[in-house]
């Protein structure tokens, strides 16, 4: 569907559910299109999505650190 801004500011709550529900929304100036709606992807990040094909142990960050390692990380040797 294609709409003219003014039209867009009037019904834009409209205009975004009907992207939300799938529809291509265009918005044009006169009849050059300038901008389109479109639904935002869900993120679809999870935890632990690696679990068990990465080999070994990955480090402990609870432990401190040896004294020599503390000094690289702080710059001092």
């Amino acid at each position: 569907m294609q709409v003219t801004i003014q039209a867009a500011k009037i019904d834009l709550s409209e205009l975004i559910e009907r992207a939300k529900a799938g529809e291509e929304v265009i918005i044009a100036d006169g009849r050059t299109p300038v901008a389109k709606i479109v639904p935002m992807r869900k993120n679809t990040f999870r935890f632990g999505v690696l679990q068990g094909q990465l080999p070994g142990d990955g480090p402990d960050f609870f432990q401190p650190m040896e004294e020599d390692e503390l000094a690289r990380w702080e710059g001092i040797a």
